[in-house]
């Protein structure tokens, strides 16, 4: 909920000042691969850098831009009423993450939630739908606004995950 005056947990404090400098994506991006590796091993129940222990982590297969291959990222998500929240900030890289072109390519996708799979259809949220939503996201994880301003002139996107039947 937004504007609630729950104190924010000291280890979320914590990584929330480690991901606001500049070295800090780096060190992440390799551990990306072994944190996918234990979420699928474990389906869903834990992940080393998030899950329910600090951040909501979930799964995205998304089918390549280019490749038409499925590519399987772990994201951080919001959630908005059913729909799933995510934003392509890449840690504040000036390069878009190539899932979000994935989606704007393919909009469909496939969430995997803990032991939870199913599809969604992705969609750009803009407008004061996107200010509404950028504050939930913040609310998850206060280094956003230290990301946006690593980004340069790149416009962040918000895509708004919409389960499908």
């Amino acid at each position: 909920m937004i504007g609630h005056t729950v104190p924010m947990p000291s280890v979320l404090r914590f990584a929330t000042r480690l991901a606001s400098r500049t070295w800090f994506p780096r060190v992440v991006r390799r551990l990306v691969p072994v944190d996918r590796w234990v979420y699928q091993r474990t389906r869903g129940r834990f992940s080393p850098l998030g899950g329910r222990w600090l951040l909501p982590l979930m799964q995205l297969t998304t089918v390549g831009a280019r490749s038409g291959l499925p590519r399987r990222h772990m994201l951080l998500y919001g959630r908005d009423g059913a729909d799933l929240v995510v934003i392509d900030t890449n840690w504040g890289d000036p390069a878009r993450p190539a899932w979000s072109a994935n989606l704007i390519r393919h909009p469909e996708a496939t969430v995997h939630l803990g032991a939870e799979e199913f599809r969604v259809r992705a969609s750009v949220v803009t407008g004061a739908e996107r200010d509404r939503l950028w504050a939930i996201l913040v609310a998850i994880w206060p280094a956003y606004p230290a990301y946006t301003e690593r980004v340069g002139d790149r416009d962040i996107r918000i895509f708004r995950l919409t389960r499908q039947p």
